[in-house]
């Protein structure tokens, strides 16, 4: 019998084939992304990872037991100290300042997908909100594993790709996947059909975050658009 996770990669599957496949994530992996697609990237990133780490510490404080919330505040700690210190070091190996920093304005795309996880923290129990992060943790692993045999000349895209197919993250994942599961086991079928809900449109946004990033995407120019 397959399990809750498998079942949503299934229902998910030509979205993450698409993740894979994109222009921005084989830039990566051959080396040919222009470093500025990779800096847009980087600051967006760190605004998304910023809100992540409060939406996992949101999703501990749903759990029903104190383990549980151990743990995710663990993973938000984690996500501050390894992903976004590692986006410091990228910050300062591409010359992004702190006024830069301060000046900095989220995409469409970026505020959205942050949204998107709050709406599941407010509304939501621990298992969807555990759906609606799941994606991040799993598609960048899987990417990890997929380029870790490719040797791009860029040494910043080296270690990106060393950072989401090291043992650390697979722990990471294997464990909030392995929680997801147990949560699945105690819900309701409405439940399990709002993570599925949430686990898909997670999914959309992070092959819209490639997108968004590939095409460096900005909010649209008021003053540039013609009265209809």
């Amino acid at each position: 019998m397959k399990s809750f996770t498998q079942h949503l990669r299934e229902k998910t599957n030509s979205i993450w084939e698409a993740n894979f496949r994109h222009p921005f994530v084989k830039g990566i992996g051959d080396g040919t992304l222009p470093l500025e697609n990779f800096r847009y990237y980087v600051k967006q990133d760190a605004y998304y990872l910023s809100h992540f780490a409060r939406v996992q510490a949101l999703a501990g404080s749903k759990a029903d037991d104190l383990h549980v919330t151990a743990r995710m505040a663990f993973h938000a700690q984690g996500t501050y100290e390894a992903e976004l210190s590692l986006h410091e070091k990228f910050s300062a190996l591409l010359d992004i300042s702190e006024e830069e920093k301060l000046a900095f304005e989220p995409s469409p795309t970026a505020y959205a997908y942050t949204s998107h996880m709050y709406r599941s923290a407010i509304n939501g129990g621990l298992g969807e909100i555990i759906a609606c992060i799941l994606p991040c943790y799993w598609i960048y692993y899987e990417i990890g594993e997929r380029l870790k045999e490719c040797r791009p000349e860029e040494p910043i895209y080296q270690e990106w790709i060393a950072a989401y197919g090291g043992e650390w993250f697979k722990e990471l994942v294997t464990e909030q996947l392995d929680r997801l599961d147990e949560l699945a086991l105690a819900a309701s079928e409405k439940e399990k059909e709002k993570m599925l809900h949430h686990f898909t449109i997670s999914c959309k946004y992070e092959l819209a975050f490639w997108e968004m990033a590939y095409t460096m995407e900005q909010w649209p120019d008021a003053s540039a658009i013609a009265v209809r």
